[in-house]
């Protein structure tokens, strides 16, 4: 087994896992991942979210935020449940929120506005910011260099960007937050590119499930990288629990060795570099 695991985001209030949640955190614990953090994309969301982080403390954290896709269902009252929301101790980090100029089931200008009214309440907090980006890279990087100076810690959250994109993101200071969507991204200046030639440093890399979503599918990895996942001899005996319909929390040891596969560490050194880090960041 690798040394303890974070899940830094895993949307375990979808509905998807209301008939066997108690099941899925015990494949979890079974692959030694020690604490998730549970995303919340609009206010009920991360309403659930809290609940569940309170049931089950010490294991569960909530995130307090809305979605993108969500921006347009933003009310007057909303920025005040946030802060209510993120002042409970069991709220380690404002969002999921961003950007999503891909889909744009919200218009763009209030994505922009929703997005920035989040970034200041996470500067008035000191709470780290879980952000969404998908081909909103430059706006999203005009939105938070105007709080450059006050920002928390930020994390780029299922980061699937390119080798440009991470780099900037990286010199502002920000970490990033990878998922089972390396398997499939083969792009020349893509994630297992990266990874492979040690663009993002160990010290400022985490990793998530984005349960049920993202599903880690190491078939579509290069032999060489399939090849390494078999030598580090991993316990795969949950792994078949997850699937494309429904990813789950113990999938990220997968996501951790084929990372460390990649960079050519070994899974152990993965885990616990991402642990500390997301220990630190969000105090957990």
């Amino acid at each position: 087994m690798l040394p303890a695991l974070v899940d830094i985001g895993a949307n375990l209030t979808n509905r998807c896992f209301q008939r066997d949640l108690p099941a899925v955190l015990q494949r979890a614990r079974d692959v030694g991942i020690q604490k998730i953090m549970v995303t919340g994309t609009s206010l009920r969301a991360s309403r659930d979210a809290l609940n569940l982080a309170r049931a089950h403390p010490g294991v569960l954290f909530s995130t307090a935020g809305v979605h993108p896709h969500d921006a347009k269902s933003w009310t007057g009252d909303s920025l005040q449940e946030l802060e209510q929301l993120a002042s409970h101790p069991e709220c380690v980090a404002m969002g999921e929120c961003g950007l999503d100029f891909n889909r744009n089931f919200s218009p763009q200008d209030q994505q922009k506005q929703v997005l920035e009214r989040q970034v200041e309440l996470a500067c008035k907090l000191q709470k780290p910011l879980f952000l969404h980006e998908r081909e909103a890279h430059q706006a999203l990087v005009e939105i938070l260099g105007r709080h450059r100076a006050n920002l928390p810690a930020v994390v780029v959250h299922c980061f699937t960007g390119t080798t440009e994109e991470a780099k900037v993101y990286l010199d502002m200071g920000f970490y990033i937050g990878l998922t089972g969507f390396l398997c499939k991204d083969k792009r020349p200046n893509g994630v297992q590119w990266m990874l492979q030639q040690q663009l993002i440093p160990l010290d400022r890399l985490m990793i998530e499930t984005d349960a049920p979503y993202m599903y880690p599918n190491i078939k579509k990895l290069p032999k060489g990288t399939q090849d390494a996942l078999a030598n580090f001899s991993l316990n795969m005996d949950t792994f078949h629990f997850c699937s494309y319909k429904r990813n789950e929390p113990c999938s990220v040891a997968v996501t951790a060795a084929v990372i460390a596969a990649c960079m050519s560490v070994g899974p152990d050194v993965v885990a616990q570099a991402t642990t500390e880090n997301a220990t630190k960041i969000f105090t957990l």
